[in-house]
């Protein structure tokens, strides 16, 4: 079966002076796919998206989108796509029923279309018994809500959440991860930009890693997840005037670990093969007091630090 592509980019590169935002992004993702982006502030992620969304030009290479070229079909495009973006945007003067109808008007909706379609966005938000305030007097969650709610009224075919659950509280959080997943369903092409492992873990079919307006690794969660192998992790503390250097040269001569890393200022982190039961082994050759031990399975957060020495918050 032939795969269909709904985006694809060719060597994309966007430049601020001496500013490497995004410094050659080849991408090709599926038609009907949800494609993540993760990476830490600033590796590029909104950058990208907004050459996608035509509100940024390249400095090189160019993108396409459905077949659309983002050079030669720029108004094309931004019928086809919603957008939510990272900054909250909204009128405040304006009830969120108003917001959003605003957007569909915009996109050509007739009114008893975009009227019912609201309700039940808004309901399926938990934003119905509020529809009329105005948003001004929303919490800053609610607003989130009503943004994602704003970008996909006109049923886009191509939808760009950049990053829709910054600064949610963990259960508005799970409700818009609900509403994406149920948006997938009708086959709509995703694009979540995020600095959240569990966010991107949770939701993407495939993920793209980018740092420093590089993609530095790609795959399914699954399959990143495993390229550092099976086993346990183990991360602990150390006091200050310890050397990690000096404990991770012995705890690698283990022949069970297969990485250790020196995380933010005093954490080692390690992957060790059935670490669970051979604890004592590694409390022992470590020879220091460890402090805060954890013992997990492998995340995203483990495959960041794996390919960069440090951990998505510590950059």
């Amino acid at each position: 079966m032939i795969m269909e592509i709904a985006i694809e980019t060719i060597n994309l590169k966007k430049y601020f002076g001496d500013i490497h935002a995004v410094d050659g992004i080849d991408l090709q993702i599926p038609k009907g796919s949800l494609y993540g982006l993760l990476g830490p502030n600033g590796a590029g992620k909104t950058t990208t998206i907004s050459m996608l969304s035509t509100i940024l030009p390249p400095t090189s290479g160019t993108a396409k989108i459905l077949g659309y070229d983002i050079h030669k079909d720029a108004k094309k495009i931004r019928q086809i796509i919603g957008v939510c973006p990272q900054e909250i945007v909204l009128y405040e003067r304006l009830t969120a029923r108003e917001n959003i109808n605003l957007i569909a008007k915009m996109h050509g909706m007739n009114k008893t279309e975009y009227n019912k379609k609201t309700d039940e966005l808004l309901d399926r938000m938990g934003l119905l018994e509020r529809a009329d305030s105005l948003v001004k007097t929303y919490s800053g969650g609610m607003k989130r809500r009503v943004n994602v709610l704003m970008a996909v009224i006109h049923d886009p075919e191509i939808v760009i959440f950049d990053e829709p659950t910054a600064g949610l509280d963990p259960q508005s959080r799970r409700v818009v991860w609900d509403f994406i997943r149920d948006f997938q369903k009708r086959e709509s092409t995703i694009i979540l930009t995020t600095h959240n492992m569990e966010e991107a873990d949770d939701l993407s079919d495939e993920l793209v890693i980018i740092d420093h307006g590089k993609i530095i690794a790609q795959g399914t969660p699954k399959e990143l997840k495993g390229r550092i192998g099976k086993g346990d992790v183990i991360e602990f503390k150390v006091k200050d005037k310890v050397n990690r250097e000096e404990i991770i040269e012995r705890v690698e001569k283990l022949d069970f670990i297969k990485w250790t890393k020196a995380v933010g200022k005093h954490r080692i982190i390690l992957n060790a093969l059935d670490g669970l039961r051979r604890i004592n082994e590694i409390l022992d050759t470590v020879e220091v007091k460890m402090l805060d031990i954890s013992i997990r399975n492998n995340t995203l957060e483990d495959v960041f630090i794996d390919l960069t020495g440090r951990r998505l918050r510590d950059v």
